[in-house]
């Protein structure tokens, strides 16, 4: 799909469909529906009045052959109340016309600005909604697909903006748009076709096309540096496990500042291993990579936009299976930092792929972790499926994720770190175990990740509530949502 801007009267945009945001409150009299109200030829009045449209947010309406305009349809889109509309928002009203508009059968269409964002800015998150808006996740369907393809997508604003800063927000919003869609697309892929090989082959291809360094470290070289916390949970699979590192090139040359190493959990399927999980949706558990998906969804963005901060990426990816060589309850392991893990439950196995990896980022010279996993259930008790779980040892860095959800849309929410907590996860014959008891779950689990990050600024995003949508918005389709690669982009932007 292309996305252009234009500048210009709305009154005289040629297209399928021109989008009108319309805010809660407002009125056929209100200054800017008036204009809009008078060459309509008051069909604005009359779809208020009546109660047929709502301004409530993401309610719609289409307007066939609407007089006054040169568009063949009129769509008003609710946008909410005007105070609450920040750029998530505006991310989300731009999904929503773009799907209503391919629903449609349309062909181009043209969003209005109404909002009162910096204009790179709008450009960019609206940019990122109308791809976010048109993926689907039918990646194997064979019919009843979506057959008219939306081919243009016009940023319309009646304002003198400076075209330069428009467009660079609009080549920004793609870059970050396409990588989140690509996250997507890993997440909703079955496990029996995502493997742990497959997603370092596809993360070797995709490094390939936007200049990252991709480098895979296989069994033998996990075995030869000591990861046996990562090799515990692949012992049951036939799939060998794999570490994804990633590089942006050129920034080796940085030696100064901070490097942040963003960690995803890659498990391609989570069976539970011997303690096996319900069979109820347990085909969800394909998407146990999501916090892999959106770490490389972020790097394959950030490889493009060049942040002057220096930043690296890993994913330990593997398969969780029961076998008769799969780790037991009660086993034991000494993880690459030297510390011994005792096993209570297989289950919680993303927390020791995760250990791991962790130390692996700190031994490469991290400064800076910031971890994103599907890692316990817990997390869903504590907050539903509204906002991520957040903690962590670096509160700098957790404010500045707090105040991006206004503009990444994907929201957090910090959980305490007391020391208390780490009683739990006392062992009696090891350093540490990877469970404790059913109080306090996600904060246990962040408790033992503190364990493996150390006196390295840490945090941690418990995305197991967010990783996959099963009722679909008017601004996307049901499935995986990439939730996390705006945030991580966000943060180094």
């Amino acid at each position: 799909m292309q996305i252009e801007f234009q500048s210009g009267n709305y009154s005289d945009a040629v297209c399928d469909m021109l989008a009108f945001p319309v805010f809660a409150g407002e009125t056929p009299q209100s200054r800017s529906l008036l204009l809009l109200d008078k060459t309509t030829r008051g069909i604005l009045s009359t779809l208020l009045s009546s109660g047929e449209f709502k301004a409530d947010l993401h309610h719609t309406c289409v307007i066939h052959r609407p007089a006054g305009l040169k568009a063949s349809r009129l769509l008003l889109v609710g946008a909410g109340l005007q105070p609450a509309f920040d750029l998530a928002a505006l991310r989300q009203i731009a999904g929503t016309v773009a799907r209503a508009a391919r629903s449609s059968g349309c062909r181009t269409v043209a969003l209005f600005r109404r909002s009162s964002h910096p204009p790179p800015e709008a450009a960019r998150v609206a940019t990122e909604g109308a791809l976010y808006g048109l993926y689907d996740s039918d990646l194997y369907k064979t019919r009843d697909k979506e057959k008219t393809p939306l081919e243009k997508f016009v940023l319309l604003s009646r304002e003198r903006i400076d075209r330069s800063e428009v467009m660079e927000g609009i080549r920004r919003g793609t870059i970050i748009g396409e990588a989140t869609n690509f996250a997507r697309s890993l997440v909703d892929e079955p496990a029996n076709i995502l493997t742990p090989t497959e997603f370092a082959e596809r993360a070797w291809s995709m490094g390939q096309k936007v200049g990252l360094e991709v480098e895979t470290l296989d069994q033998e070289q996990l075995e030869k540096l000591g990861m046996n916390a990562l090799l515990a949970v692949s012992r049951g699979s036939e799939q060998p496990p794999k570490l994804i590192v990633m590089r942006i090139p050129g920034q080796e040359k940085k030696t100064k500042g901070e490097m942040y190493a963003f960690v995803g959990k890659g498990v391609t399927f989570d069976s539970g291993g011997i303690s096996i999980k319900p069979a109820e949706r347990m085909e969800e558990m394909k998407a146990d990579m999501a916090g892999g998906a959106a770490v490389l969804g972020a790097m394959v963005a950030l490889a493009q936009l060049r942040p002057r901060q220096r930043v690296m990426g890993l994913i330990p990816a593997v398969e969780n299976l029961p076998s008769g060589r799969a780790t037991r309850p009660g086993d034991v392991v000494k993880s690459l930092s030297g510390k011994t893990v005792e096993i209570i439950n297989t289950d919680a196995e993303g927390r020791l792929i995760l250990a791991d990896a962790l130390t692996y980022a700190r031994n490469l010279g991290a400064t800076g972790l910031v971890d994103v996993a599907t890692l316990t259930g817990a997390i869903v008790v504590a907050l539903g499926m509204v906002r991520a779980g957040m903690m962590g040892t670096d509160e700098k860095t957790m404010e500045r994720l707090k105040r991006n959800s206004s503009i990444t849309g994907e929201r957090l929410w910090q959980l305490p770190l007391d020391d208390e907590y780490r009683k739990q996860i006392r062992s009696e014959i090891a350093d540490i175990k990877n469970v404790g008891n059913r109080w306090g779950g996600a904060i246990t689990a962040a408790k033992f990740l503190q364990e493996f990050a150390e006196n390295t600024p840490w945090v941690h995003l418990d995305i197991a509530a967010m990783d996959l949508d099963s009722d679909g918005r008017p601004y996307a389709s049901k499935g995986a949502t990439g939730f996390g690669v705006r945030t991580l982009v966000q943060l180094m932007l």
